[in-house]
Protein backbone atom coordinates (compact mmCIF):
# COMPACT_ATOMS: atom_id res chain seq x y z
CA UNK A 1 0.00 0.00 0.00
CA UNK A 2 1.45 3.36 -0.99
CA UNK A 3 -0.57 5.65 1.31
CA UNK A 4 -1.98 4.64 4.68
CA UNK A 5 -3.82 6.94 7.09
CA UNK A 6 -4.69 5.52 10.48
CA UNK A 7 -6.63 7.37 13.20
CA UNK A 8 -5.68 10.75 11.74
CA UNK A 9 -7.09 13.69 13.64
CA UNK A 10 -6.60 17.40 13.07
CA UNK A 11 -7.78 20.24 15.28
CA UNK A 12 -7.16 23.96 15.37
CA UNK A 13 -7.31 26.25 18.36
CA UNK A 14 -9.72 29.16 18.25
CA UNK A 15 -8.96 32.65 19.63
CA UNK A 16 -10.76 31.81 22.88
CA UNK A 17 -8.49 28.79 23.37
CA UNK A 18 -11.11 26.16 22.61
CA UNK A 19 -10.27 23.28 20.30
CA UNK A 20 -11.97 23.05 16.91
CA UNK A 21 -11.83 19.51 15.43
CA UNK A 22 -11.52 19.41 11.65
CA UNK A 23 -10.65 15.82 10.73
CA UNK A 24 -11.11 12.43 12.37
CA UNK A 25 -10.33 9.76 9.78
CA UNK A 26 -10.01 6.21 11.13
CA UNK A 27 -8.67 4.75 7.89
CA UNK A 28 -7.85 5.83 4.34
CA UNK A 29 -5.66 3.89 1.89
CA UNK A 30 -4.41 4.49 -1.64
CA UNK A 31 -2.34 1.93 -3.54
CA UNK A 32 0.39 2.64 -6.07
CA UNK A 33 -1.13 3.82 -9.34
CA UNK A 34 -4.61 4.29 -7.89
CA UNK A 35 -6.68 7.27 -9.04
CA UNK A 36 -9.05 8.65 -6.42
CA UNK A 37 -11.35 11.64 -6.53
CA UNK A 38 -12.20 13.27 -3.21
CA UNK A 39 -15.42 15.24 -3.05
CA UNK A 40 -17.30 17.11 -0.37
CA UNK A 41 -18.98 20.38 0.33
CA UNK A 42 -16.94 23.55 0.64
CA UNK A 43 -15.22 23.80 4.00
CA UNK A 44 -15.44 20.12 4.96
CA UNK A 45 -11.66 19.66 5.24
CA UNK A 46 -10.56 18.42 1.81
CA UNK A 47 -7.62 20.81 1.48
CA UNK A 48 -6.64 20.21 5.11
CA UNK A 49 -6.50 16.48 4.36
CA UNK A 50 -4.29 17.02 1.30
CA UNK A 51 -1.97 19.24 3.36
CA UNK A 52 -1.63 16.51 5.97
CA UNK A 53 -0.87 13.87 3.33
CA UNK A 54 1.74 16.18 1.81
CA UNK A 55 3.28 17.03 5.17
CA UNK A 56 2.48 20.72 4.74
CA UNK A 57 0.37 20.49 7.89
CA UNK A 58 0.89 18.13 10.82
CA UNK A 59 -1.89 15.92 12.14
CA UNK A 60 -2.82 16.44 15.76
CA UNK A 61 -2.49 12.66 16.12
CA UNK A 62 -2.38 9.55 13.99
CA UNK A 63 -0.17 7.94 11.37
CA UNK A 64 0.42 9.15 7.80
CA UNK A 65 2.50 6.52 6.00
CA UNK A 66 3.75 6.92 2.45
CA UNK A 67 5.66 3.96 1.02
CA UNK A 68 6.12 2.75 4.60
CA UNK A 69 7.49 6.05 5.94
CA UNK A 70 5.47 7.80 8.64
CA UNK A 71 5.86 11.47 7.74
CA UNK A 72 4.11 12.50 10.96
CA UNK A 73 7.28 11.39 12.77
CA UNK A 74 9.67 13.39 10.58
CA UNK A 75 11.05 16.79 11.46
CA UNK A 76 10.33 19.75 9.19
CA UNK A 77 13.44 19.47 7.02
CA UNK A 78 12.99 15.72 6.58
CA UNK A 79 9.36 16.02 5.52
CA UNK A 80 10.22 18.87 3.12
CA UNK A 81 12.81 16.68 1.41
CA UNK A 82 10.47 13.68 1.40
CA UNK A 83 7.72 15.74 -0.22
CA UNK A 84 10.08 17.11 -2.87
CA UNK A 85 11.22 13.62 -3.83
CA UNK A 86 7.97 11.65 -3.68
CA UNK A 87 4.93 13.96 -3.90
CA UNK A 88 3.76 16.29 -6.63
CA UNK A 89 1.22 18.98 -5.74
CA UNK A 90 -1.06 20.81 -8.17
CA UNK A 91 -2.64 23.93 -6.64
CA UNK A 92 -5.73 25.62 -8.01
CA UNK A 93 -3.82 28.93 -7.99
CA UNK A 94 -0.82 27.49 -9.91
CA UNK A 95 1.91 29.00 -7.62
CA UNK A 96 4.24 29.70 -10.54
CA UNK A 97 7.06 32.23 -10.18
CA UNK A 98 6.10 35.13 -12.47
CA UNK A 99 9.69 36.12 -13.33
CA UNK A 100 10.62 32.57 -14.43
CA UNK A 101 9.82 31.05 -17.82
CA UNK A 102 7.67 27.94 -18.13
CA UNK A 103 10.79 25.82 -18.53
CA UNK A 104 12.51 27.48 -15.57
CA UNK A 105 9.46 26.89 -13.36
CA UNK A 106 9.56 23.17 -14.11
CA UNK A 107 13.35 23.02 -13.65
CA UNK A 108 13.03 24.83 -10.33
CA UNK A 109 10.73 22.09 -9.08
CA UNK A 110 13.49 19.60 -9.89
CA UNK A 111 16.12 21.34 -7.78
CA UNK A 112 14.57 19.99 -4.58
CA UNK A 113 14.61 16.34 -5.67
CA UNK A 114 17.14 13.55 -5.36
CA UNK A 115 18.70 14.04 -8.77
CA UNK A 116 20.08 16.96 -10.73
CA UNK A 117 17.55 18.92 -12.79
CA UNK A 118 16.87 17.14 -16.05
CA UNK A 119 16.36 19.75 -18.76
CA UNK A 120 15.29 17.18 -21.34
CA UNK A 121 12.62 15.73 -19.06
CA UNK A 122 11.36 19.24 -18.29
CA UNK A 123 11.06 19.95 -22.01
CA UNK A 124 9.40 16.58 -22.63
CA UNK A 125 6.82 17.24 -19.91
CA UNK A 126 6.02 20.68 -21.31
CA UNK A 127 5.69 19.13 -24.74
CA UNK A 128 3.40 16.50 -23.24
CA UNK A 129 1.10 19.22 -21.90
CA UNK A 130 1.14 21.00 -25.27
CA UNK A 131 3.50 23.85 -24.37
CA UNK A 132 6.61 23.08 -26.40
CA UNK A 133 6.05 26.44 -28.12
CA UNK A 134 5.86 28.28 -24.78
CA UNK A 135 9.11 27.19 -23.11
CA UNK A 136 10.46 30.72 -22.81
CA UNK A 137 7.15 32.39 -21.93
CA UNK A 138 6.67 33.68 -18.40
CA UNK A 139 3.36 33.15 -16.54
CA UNK A 140 1.98 36.66 -17.29
CA UNK A 141 2.36 35.80 -21.00
CA UNK A 142 0.39 32.54 -20.64
CA UNK A 143 -3.34 31.94 -20.46
CA UNK A 144 -4.85 30.59 -17.24
CA UNK A 145 -5.16 27.14 -18.81
CA UNK A 146 -1.54 27.22 -19.96
CA UNK A 147 -0.36 28.22 -16.49
CA UNK A 148 -2.17 25.23 -14.98
CA UNK A 149 -0.57 22.95 -17.56
CA UNK A 150 2.86 24.26 -16.51
CA UNK A 151 1.88 23.48 -12.91
CA UNK A 152 0.97 19.91 -13.91
CA UNK A 153 4.33 19.47 -15.64
CA UNK A 154 6.14 20.84 -12.57
CA UNK A 155 4.28 18.44 -10.26
CA UNK A 156 5.45 15.49 -12.37
CA UNK A 157 9.02 16.72 -12.75
CA UNK A 158 10.65 14.59 -10.03
CA UNK A 159 8.88 11.35 -10.98
CA UNK A 160 6.76 11.35 -7.79
CA UNK A 161 4.92 8.36 -6.39
CA UNK A 162 1.86 10.43 -5.56
CA UNK A 163 0.17 13.47 -7.10
CA UNK A 164 -2.19 15.61 -5.01
CA UNK A 165 -4.39 17.90 -7.09
CA UNK A 166 -6.48 20.46 -5.21
CA UNK A 167 -9.33 21.68 -7.43
CA UNK A 168 -7.02 21.80 -10.49
CA UNK A 169 -9.84 22.99 -12.78
CA UNK A 170 -11.38 25.56 -10.42
CA UNK A 171 -9.73 28.58 -12.06
CA UNK A 172 -9.56 27.16 -15.58
CA UNK A 173 -12.09 27.98 -18.29
CA UNK A 174 -14.45 25.25 -19.44
CA UNK A 175 -12.49 24.68 -22.64
CA UNK A 176 -9.37 23.67 -20.70
CA UNK A 177 -10.91 21.75 -17.81
CA UNK A 178 -11.17 18.37 -19.50
CA UNK A 179 -7.70 18.75 -20.97
CA UNK A 180 -6.22 19.27 -17.50
CA UNK A 181 -8.01 16.21 -16.11
CA UNK A 182 -6.95 14.06 -19.07
CA UNK A 183 -3.33 15.22 -18.75
CA UNK A 184 -3.21 14.34 -15.07
CA UNK A 185 -4.88 10.96 -15.44
CA UNK A 186 -3.03 9.79 -18.54
CA UNK A 187 0.41 10.83 -17.32
CA UNK A 188 -0.13 9.32 -13.88
CA UNK A 189 -1.32 6.10 -15.50
CA UNK A 190 1.72 5.92 -17.79
CA UNK A 191 4.19 6.52 -14.95
CA UNK A 192 2.28 4.46 -12.34
CA UNK A 193 1.79 7.52 -10.13
CA UNK A 194 -1.07 7.50 -7.64
CA UNK A 195 -3.47 10.44 -7.94
CA UNK A 196 -5.76 12.03 -5.37
CA UNK A 197 -7.83 14.77 -6.94
CA UNK A 198 -10.16 17.11 -5.06
CA UNK A 199 -13.08 18.54 -7.00
CA UNK A 200 -16.50 20.10 -6.61
CA UNK A 201 -17.43 19.26 -10.20
CA UNK A 202 -19.74 16.23 -10.66
CA UNK A 203 -18.67 15.94 -14.30
CA UNK A 204 -15.08 15.43 -13.14
CA UNK A 205 -15.90 13.03 -10.30
CA UNK A 206 -18.01 10.75 -12.50
CA UNK A 207 -14.93 9.97 -14.63
CA UNK A 208 -13.23 8.16 -11.75
CA UNK A 209 -13.87 4.58 -10.68
CA UNK A 210 -13.12 5.43 -7.06
CA UNK A 211 -14.98 8.37 -5.53
CA UNK A 212 -14.55 9.13 -1.83
CA UNK A 213 -16.93 11.47 -0.01
CA UNK A 214 -15.05 13.16 2.81
CA UNK A 215 -18.19 13.49 4.94
CA UNK A 216 -18.40 9.68 4.94
CA UNK A 217 -14.80 8.93 5.96
CA UNK A 218 -14.42 11.91 8.32
CA UNK A 219 -16.08 11.40 11.70
CA UNK A 220 -16.06 15.17 12.27
CA UNK A 221 -19.22 16.40 10.59
CA UNK A 222 -18.30 20.07 10.68
CA UNK A 223 -14.95 20.08 8.93
CA UNK A 224 -13.51 23.26 7.66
Amino acid sequence: MLLQLREVKKSFFQPDGSELPILDIPEFDVDAGDQVVLVGRSGCGKTTLLHIIAGISRPTSGRVKIDGWDIALMDESEVDQFRAERIGYVYQTFNLLPSFTALENVLLGMTFGRERPDRERAKALLKRVGLEHRLTHKPPMLSVGEQQRVAVARALANRPQLILADEPTANVDVGNQQQIIDLLRETCREENVALILVTHAPEVAEQFDRVEYLEKINLVRGGR
